[in-house]
């Protein structure tokens, strides 16, 4: 096992226990995640992730809809101090967003990459900075599992079956062994777990 030196690529996903990462309806309906994201386990879990990291990857789709609706927690009444750091944390950071139909970033500190995940992370771990976080950008994830450029593969898993829809591991992944780094459970079932790749 060689030790993990440099920057590592975390990527962060919270499936349903039947193995779901959306509704097969609506893959872009996330309310079945709402009752479990407000949960200490995974509010707590996300702040462990962003912490340590300097560059937030992402596809367009979600760019947009974490950077549509995260700056507006910001100082909003009430908040809780985890999402109002996590906000400002998704502001201040360097943000690579992967597109092929974006030309120009409407959002600060924010570049625009039309190239494999795979290729934008050896080019973000050769330079310096704290953790590359991926947040809940299922295609970029399953980009890089495919390329096995994964350090730490984080999952909330939250107690619902969505009974279909896409599935964040698909089959002819690299064969691997992971380490469990961390786990918790807590409030309504929700699970989490960090796990960092052998190598």
């Amino acid at each position: 096992m060689t030790q993990q030196t440099g920057r590592r690529v975390v990527t962060n996903m919270s499936l349903s226990l039947d193995g779901h990462y959306a509704r097969p309806d609506d893959p872009l309906d996330m309310g079945w995640v709402m009752p479990y994201a407000v949960t200490d386990v995974a509010r707590d879990h996300l702040a462990s992730l962003w912490e340590p990291a300097t560059t937030a990857l992402l596809g367009r789709v979600n760019a947009e809809g974490f950077l549509g609706f995260w700056p507006t927690v910001i100082g909003m009444e009430g908040a809780d101090p985890r999402d109002e750091g996590f906000a400002k944390w998704l502001v201040d950071a360097d943000k690579v967003v992967l597109s092929s139909t974006l030309r120009e970033a409407p959002w600060e500190r924010t570049t625009i990459a039309d190239r494999p995940a795979a290729d934008v992370v050896e080019d973000l771990k050769a330079a310096e900075g704290g953790d590359i976080l991926v947040l809940s950008s299922a295609s970029v994830i399953k980009a890089l599992l495919a390329a096995d450029k994964v350090d730490r593969l984080a999952i909330t898993i939250f107690p619902v079956f969505l009974g279909g829809g896409p599935r964040l591991f698909d089959d002819g992944l690299p064969a691997g062994r992971w380490a469990l780094a961390r786990q918790s459970a807590g409030e309504h079932g929700t699970l989490s777990l960090v796990y960092d790749r052998v190598r």
